[in-house]
């Protein structure tokens, strides 16, 4: 039972109640759906653009708003990095070529609450690193989540992917990071994945954020492109990113952004 609720932690963090975890699972679902939809389409051959265009397409139909369009004066419904894009690929013509690996990240509104997730695609055949990384990645993430139980802290989120991560010779992305959500797109606390175990704030039952972890198959520098937006991998190597909005309960973490058809990994079909 959840005794502080709508208070906030000293450490800025909101703690919601049982109206806001049935909040979040309706708009973490419709984000979840949007991303099993749009697998069909991803093909060598497509442009990022058509991908994103559907997305569009599906928010709306959904009677939902675009968290993203708009945001800083982004023009789209989903972020596409392919290949060394760490992160914030913008959507354009840029066409898929077979073996091309993908993260599309997508946020909806629904009813105020937000609903954020992302996962990777392949476009044709992986290559056996692009597999390898694409696996380890989500397993990074997993292992965040089953960290995050009330009384554990966000350095033991951090500390749990790192480890994993690195034990598998990659490196972890320093320059971007997880965050609080709910009736907001953005707020406390960061959820930075890498630490050291035992330290940062305490996790207590209610308070929603998400965990997404940017994986490289070499060094963890990234840089922004001209853009402002698209963040790249500095030596070219191949990044990857899952991502899921999770609230805490008694019992540990409870994901609103579960894939309805149980497409989250992208070799669901094998």
């Amino acid at each position: 039972m959840m005794t502080n609720k709508g208070s906030v932690t000293k450490d800025g963090i909101r703690i919601y109640d049982a109206d806001g975890f049935a909040g979040m699972n309706k708009a973490g679902r419709l984000a979840a759906q949007i991303l099993d939809d749009v697998a069909a389409l991803v093909a060598p051959g497509v442009a990022t653009a058509a991908l994103d265009q559907f997305i569009t397409e599906q928010v709306e139909l959904a009677g939902a708003t675009s968290a993203t369009i708009g945001y800083k004066g982004y023009q789209h419904a989903s972020c596409i990095s392919v290949n060394h894009v760490v992160c914030h690929g913008i959507p354009g013509e840029k066409v898929l070529k077979d073996g091309d690996i993908l993260n599309i990240d997508v946020t909806v509104i629904v009813d105020g609450w937000f609903g954020d997730t992302s996962r990777m695609y392949v476009a044709g055949k992986m290559s056996r690193k692009a597999e390898r990384l694409v696996q380890v990645t989500h397993d990074a993430l997993m292992k965040g989540i089953e960290a995050a139980k009330p009384g554990n802290t966000f350095g033991d989120i951090g500390h749990a992917i790192q480890a994993y991560a690195e034990s598998n010779r990659m490196s972890v992305v320093r320059d971007f990071c997880g965050h609080g959500l709910g009736r907001v797109f953005h707020a406390p606390p960061n959820v930075l994945h890498y630490g050291r175990a035992g330290t940062g704030a305490v996790l207590e039952e209610g308070m929603f954020f998400t965990i997404e972890p940017m994986i490289n198959l070499g060094r963890p520098e990234t840089k922004v492109l001209a853009d402002d937006w698209t963040a790249v991998t500095r030596d070219k190597s191949l990044s990857a990113q899952f991502e899921h909005s999770i609230g805490i309960t008694a019992q540990g973490a409870e994901i609103f952004t579960l894939s309805p058809s149980g497409r989250f990994h992208p070799t669901y079909e094998v």
